[in-house]
Protein backbone atom coordinates (compact mmCIF):
# COMPACT_ATOMS: atom_id res chain seq x y z
CA UNK A 1 0.00 0.00 0.00
CA UNK A 2 1.64 3.40 -0.95
CA UNK A 3 0.83 6.18 0.34
CA UNK A 4 2.72 9.79 -0.83
CA UNK A 5 3.32 12.71 1.37
CA UNK A 6 2.16 14.46 -1.30
CA UNK A 7 -1.26 12.79 -0.63
CA UNK A 8 -1.56 13.01 2.93
CA UNK A 9 -0.95 17.10 2.29
CA UNK A 10 -3.84 17.02 -0.34
CA UNK A 11 -6.07 15.28 1.68
CA UNK A 12 -4.99 17.90 4.85
CA UNK A 13 -5.54 20.45 2.41
CA UNK A 14 -8.97 19.46 1.06
CA UNK A 15 -10.32 19.32 4.90
CA UNK A 16 -9.21 22.89 5.75
CA UNK A 17 -10.67 24.27 3.32
CA UNK A 18 -13.76 21.77 3.04
CA UNK A 19 -14.21 23.18 -0.87
CA UNK A 20 -11.90 20.69 -3.46
CA UNK A 21 -12.12 24.05 -5.46
CA UNK A 22 -10.66 26.47 -2.89
CA UNK A 23 -8.12 23.61 -1.80
CA UNK A 24 -7.44 23.30 -5.35
CA UNK A 25 -6.45 27.07 -5.78
CA UNK A 26 -4.55 26.99 -2.58
CA UNK A 27 -2.21 24.04 -3.88
CA UNK A 28 -2.41 25.56 -7.40
CA UNK A 29 -3.44 22.52 -9.00
CA UNK A 30 -6.42 21.55 -11.18
CA UNK A 31 -9.66 20.99 -9.25
CA UNK A 32 -10.36 17.38 -11.25
CA UNK A 33 -6.24 16.42 -10.50
CA UNK A 34 -7.01 16.93 -6.66
CA UNK A 35 -10.65 14.98 -6.61
CA UNK A 36 -8.98 12.29 -8.50
CA UNK A 37 -6.33 12.18 -6.08
CA UNK A 38 -8.21 12.06 -3.36
CA UNK A 39 -10.67 9.11 -4.80
CA UNK A 40 -7.52 7.60 -5.67
CA UNK A 41 -6.35 7.83 -1.64
CA UNK A 42 -9.64 6.13 -1.08
CA UNK A 43 -9.07 3.21 -3.25
CA UNK A 44 -5.72 2.63 -1.79
CA UNK A 45 -7.14 2.59 1.76
CA UNK A 46 -10.35 1.15 1.62
CA UNK A 47 -12.44 3.85 3.28
CA UNK A 48 -14.13 6.61 2.16
CA UNK A 49 -12.45 9.56 3.95
CA UNK A 50 -15.05 12.60 2.53
CA UNK A 51 -18.32 13.46 2.21
CA UNK A 52 -19.28 15.45 -0.70
CA UNK A 53 -22.08 17.76 -1.00
CA UNK A 54 -23.52 20.43 -2.38
CA UNK A 55 -22.60 22.33 0.70
CA UNK A 56 -18.52 21.16 0.35
CA UNK A 57 -16.07 18.62 1.29
CA UNK A 58 -16.42 17.22 4.85
CA UNK A 59 -14.35 14.34 6.49
CA UNK A 60 -16.10 11.37 7.37
CA UNK A 61 -15.36 9.63 10.45
CA UNK A 62 -12.63 7.15 9.36
CA UNK A 63 -11.31 10.56 7.86
CA UNK A 64 -10.66 12.49 10.91
CA UNK A 65 -8.69 9.22 12.42
CA UNK A 66 -6.51 9.37 8.72
CA UNK A 67 -5.67 13.34 9.26
CA UNK A 68 -5.28 13.36 12.72
CA UNK A 69 -2.62 10.67 11.93
CA UNK A 70 -1.51 12.14 8.71
CA UNK A 71 -0.87 15.43 10.29
CA UNK A 72 1.19 14.42 12.84
CA UNK A 73 3.26 12.27 10.17
CA UNK A 74 3.45 15.87 8.40
CA UNK A 75 4.65 17.31 11.35
CA UNK A 76 7.56 14.67 12.07
CA UNK A 77 8.83 14.39 8.48
CA UNK A 78 8.91 18.29 8.30
CA UNK A 79 10.38 18.51 12.09
CA UNK A 80 13.24 16.02 11.41
CA UNK A 81 13.96 17.10 7.83
CA UNK A 82 14.50 20.83 9.70
CA UNK A 83 16.79 19.47 11.89
CA UNK A 84 18.65 17.94 9.66
CA UNK A 85 19.35 20.77 7.13
CA UNK A 86 20.20 22.93 10.95
CA UNK A 87 22.53 19.95 10.75
CA UNK A 88 24.21 20.25 7.76
CA UNK A 89 24.73 23.96 8.08
CA UNK A 90 26.67 23.27 11.60
CA UNK A 91 23.90 25.07 13.20
CA UNK A 92 22.82 22.13 15.13
CA UNK A 93 23.88 18.89 16.49
CA UNK A 94 26.94 17.64 19.04
CA UNK A 95 30.23 18.95 18.95
CA UNK A 96 32.90 17.83 20.88
CA UNK A 97 35.69 19.81 22.19
CA UNK A 98 38.84 18.82 23.86
CA UNK A 99 40.54 21.44 26.11
CA UNK A 100 43.14 21.38 29.01
CA UNK A 101 43.08 25.21 30.15
CA UNK A 102 40.76 27.04 32.86
CA UNK A 103 37.59 28.83 31.09
CA UNK A 104 37.47 31.52 33.68
CA UNK A 105 38.85 33.97 31.62
CA UNK A 106 40.55 34.82 28.01
CA UNK A 107 40.14 34.00 24.12
CA UNK A 108 38.90 30.72 24.73
CA UNK A 109 36.10 31.18 27.48
CA UNK A 110 35.13 34.21 25.08
CA UNK A 111 34.96 32.07 21.73
CA UNK A 112 33.02 29.53 23.24
CA UNK A 113 30.81 32.02 25.04
CA UNK A 114 30.09 33.39 21.57
CA UNK A 115 29.81 29.74 19.71
CA UNK A 116 26.88 29.64 22.04
CA UNK A 117 25.55 32.74 21.17
CA UNK A 118 25.63 31.80 17.55
CA UNK A 119 24.59 27.91 17.36
CA UNK A 120 21.99 27.87 20.48
CA UNK A 121 21.23 24.81 19.09
CA UNK A 122 24.67 23.39 19.36
CA UNK A 123 25.24 20.53 21.82
CA UNK A 124 28.64 21.27 23.36
CA UNK A 125 30.40 18.51 25.42
CA UNK A 126 34.04 19.07 26.82
CA UNK A 127 36.41 16.51 27.47
CA UNK A 128 39.59 17.40 29.93
CA UNK A 129 42.47 16.03 29.72
CA UNK A 130 46.40 16.41 29.25
CA UNK A 131 47.72 17.31 25.40
CA UNK A 132 48.86 13.71 24.55
CA UNK A 133 45.59 12.42 26.13
CA UNK A 134 43.52 15.22 23.85
CA UNK A 135 45.95 13.89 20.82
CA UNK A 136 44.93 10.41 21.19
CA UNK A 137 40.98 10.97 22.04
CA UNK A 138 41.47 13.01 18.60
CA UNK A 139 43.24 10.64 16.70
CA UNK A 140 40.27 7.89 17.78
CA UNK A 141 37.51 10.68 16.72
CA UNK A 142 36.48 10.56 20.30
CA UNK A 143 36.51 14.10 20.36
CA UNK A 144 35.57 16.51 17.34
CA UNK A 145 38.71 19.81 17.97
CA UNK A 146 40.81 19.95 20.63
CA UNK A 147 42.17 23.04 22.30
CA UNK A 148 45.83 22.75 23.35
CA UNK A 149 48.93 24.22 24.69
CA UNK A 150 52.34 24.44 22.38
CA UNK A 151 52.90 22.39 19.11
CA UNK A 152 52.14 18.86 18.95
CA UNK A 153 54.74 17.50 16.99
CA UNK A 154 53.09 13.75 16.70
CA UNK A 155 49.74 14.84 15.31
CA UNK A 156 49.94 14.42 11.49
CA UNK A 157 46.35 16.46 10.80
CA UNK A 158 45.55 19.56 10.50
CA UNK A 159 45.79 22.27 12.98
CA UNK A 160 45.86 25.83 13.34
CA UNK A 161 48.05 28.53 15.37
CA UNK A 162 45.95 30.36 17.85
CA UNK A 163 46.47 32.73 20.77
CA UNK A 164 49.13 32.70 23.51
CA UNK A 165 48.63 33.11 27.28
CA UNK A 166 50.94 34.29 29.84
CA UNK A 167 52.33 32.12 32.73
CA UNK A 168 51.50 32.90 35.89
CA UNK A 169 52.09 31.55 39.51
CA UNK A 170 49.76 31.53 42.06
CA UNK A 171 51.18 32.25 45.41
CA UNK A 172 49.66 32.13 49.04
CA UNK A 173 48.81 35.47 50.06
CA UNK A 174 51.27 35.43 52.76
CA UNK A 175 53.95 34.22 50.73
CA UNK A 176 56.80 36.64 50.37
CA UNK A 177 56.81 37.00 46.84
CA UNK A 178 53.38 37.94 46.68
CA UNK A 179 54.09 41.31 47.85
CA UNK A 180 55.98 41.72 44.15
CA UNK A 181 54.45 42.75 41.13
CA UNK A 182 56.31 39.96 39.18
CA UNK A 183 57.74 36.83 39.71
CA UNK A 184 61.13 35.22 38.15
CA UNK A 185 62.03 31.91 37.34
CA UNK A 186 64.95 32.25 39.27
CA UNK A 187 63.08 33.18 42.42
CA UNK A 188 60.73 29.81 41.84
CA UNK A 189 63.80 27.84 42.47
CA UNK A 190 63.77 25.54 45.97
CA UNK A 191 60.21 26.44 46.18
CA UNK A 192 57.90 23.83 46.58
CA UNK A 193 55.93 23.70 43.32
CA UNK A 194 52.44 21.93 43.01
CA UNK A 195 52.22 19.75 39.39
CA UNK A 196 49.73 18.24 37.68
CA UNK A 197 49.47 15.64 34.99
CA UNK A 198 45.75 17.16 33.79
CA UNK A 199 45.86 20.06 31.65
CA UNK A 200 49.00 22.12 31.01
CA UNK A 201 51.06 20.41 33.62
CA UNK A 202 53.32 18.53 31.31
CA UNK A 203 54.09 21.21 29.28
CA UNK A 204 54.26 23.57 32.14
CA UNK A 205 57.10 21.56 34.09
CA UNK A 206 59.04 21.34 30.54
CA UNK A 207 58.95 24.89 30.78
CA UNK A 208 60.39 25.20 34.06
CA UNK A 209 63.36 22.80 33.28
CA UNK A 210 64.17 24.96 30.21
CA UNK A 211 63.89 28.30 32.50
CA UNK A 212 65.96 26.91 35.09
CA UNK A 213 68.10 24.19 33.61
CA UNK A 214 68.00 21.75 35.70
CA UNK A 215 65.61 18.04 35.59
CA UNK A 216 65.25 18.76 38.93
CA UNK A 217 64.79 22.28 39.44
CA UNK A 218 62.44 22.49 42.31
CA UNK A 219 60.63 20.14 45.06
CA UNK A 220 57.35 18.80 42.69
CA UNK A 221 54.40 17.91 44.15
CA UNK A 222 52.68 15.93 42.15
CA UNK A 223 48.50 15.73 42.55
CA UNK A 224 46.15 13.86 40.94
CA UNK A 225 43.50 16.43 40.89
CA UNK A 226 42.06 19.56 38.82
CA UNK A 227 43.02 22.95 38.55
CA UNK A 228 40.57 24.00 41.34
CA UNK A 229 41.72 21.97 43.77
CA UNK A 230 45.23 22.81 43.27
CA UNK A 231 44.40 26.27 43.56
CA UNK A 232 42.80 25.32 46.75
CA UNK A 233 45.95 23.68 48.20
CA UNK A 234 48.26 27.05 47.10
CA UNK A 235 45.68 28.83 49.25
CA UNK A 236 45.95 26.81 52.36
CA UNK A 237 49.98 27.46 52.04
CA UNK A 238 50.97 23.57 50.80
CA UNK A 239 53.04 25.34 47.65
CA UNK A 240 53.05 27.44 44.68
CA UNK A 241 51.20 26.48 41.27
CA UNK A 242 52.23 26.95 37.50
CA UNK A 243 49.22 28.51 35.65
CA UNK A 244 47.96 30.05 32.76
CA UNK A 245 46.47 33.40 32.66
CA UNK A 246 43.22 31.74 31.34
CA UNK A 247 43.00 30.43 35.25
CA UNK A 248 43.05 33.96 37.06
CA UNK A 249 39.33 34.63 36.05
CA UNK A 250 38.36 32.68 39.36
CA UNK A 251 38.72 33.90 42.87
CA UNK A 252 40.18 31.22 45.41
CA UNK A 253 40.76 32.59 48.98
CA UNK A 254 44.23 32.74 50.08
CA UNK A 255 45.99 32.99 46.52
CA UNK A 256 47.44 35.72 44.78
CA UNK A 257 48.09 35.49 41.09
CA UNK A 258 51.42 36.90 39.49
CA UNK A 259 53.31 37.12 35.96
CA UNK A 260 55.95 35.29 35.65
CA UNK A 261 59.07 37.28 33.42
CA UNK A 262 62.10 35.95 32.16
CA UNK A 263 64.99 38.92 30.82
CA UNK A 264 62.68 39.20 28.34
CA UNK A 265 59.69 39.93 30.17
CA UNK A 266 56.45 37.83 30.74
CA UNK A 267 56.84 34.55 29.58
CA UNK A 268 53.93 33.07 27.35
CA UNK A 269 52.42 29.38 25.82
CA UNK A 270 51.06 29.12 22.60
CA UNK A 271 48.20 27.43 21.96
CA UNK A 272 46.46 25.86 18.59
CA UNK A 273 43.04 23.92 17.55
CA UNK A 274 43.49 20.44 15.71
CA UNK A 275 41.39 18.35 14.24
CA UNK A 276 41.23 15.76 11.63
CA UNK A 277 40.29 16.51 8.06
CA UNK A 278 38.40 13.29 7.54
CA UNK A 279 35.78 14.34 10.28
CA UNK A 280 32.63 14.85 8.42
CA UNK A 281 30.88 16.37 11.79
CA UNK A 282 29.67 19.67 9.98
CA UNK A 283 29.84 21.34 13.41
CA UNK A 284 33.90 21.29 13.11
CA UNK A 285 33.42 24.08 10.14
CA UNK A 286 31.70 26.62 11.82
CA UNK A 287 33.72 26.68 15.05
CA UNK A 288 36.85 27.20 13.07
CA UNK A 289 35.24 29.76 11.02
CA UNK A 290 34.24 31.17 13.77
CA UNK A 291 37.92 31.11 15.91
CA UNK A 292 39.33 32.92 12.57
CA UNK A 293 36.55 35.46 12.52
CA UNK A 294 37.21 36.78 15.78
CA UNK A 295 40.98 36.46 15.35
CA UNK A 296 41.95 37.33 12.15
CA UNK A 297 45.93 38.18 12.93
CA UNK A 298 45.72 34.55 13.87
CA UNK A 299 43.87 32.82 10.83
CA UNK A 300 46.08 35.46 7.91
CA UNK A 301 49.71 33.50 9.97
CA UNK A 302 51.30 30.95 8.68
CA UNK A 303 50.63 28.62 11.53
CA UNK A 304 47.79 26.14 9.80
CA UNK A 305 48.93 23.03 8.81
Amino acid sequence: MAVEFRDLRWAIAASQHRSIRQAAETLRIKQSTLSRCLRSLEQTLGSKLFERTNGGTRPTMEGREFLEDARRIIGEAEAMAARLKTRSRGESGRLTIGIHTSLSAGNLRATLLEHRHRFPDVDRQFVDGASEHLISDLASSAIDVAVVADPNPNWSGKSLVLWSERVVAALPAKHPLASRDIVHWGELRREPLLMSQRGPGPELLKLLISKLGSSDPCTLLRHDVGLDRLLSLVGIGFGILLALESATGATYPGVIFREVHDAEGPTRLSFRVYWRQSNGNPLVRPFLDLIRERYPDLSADSGES
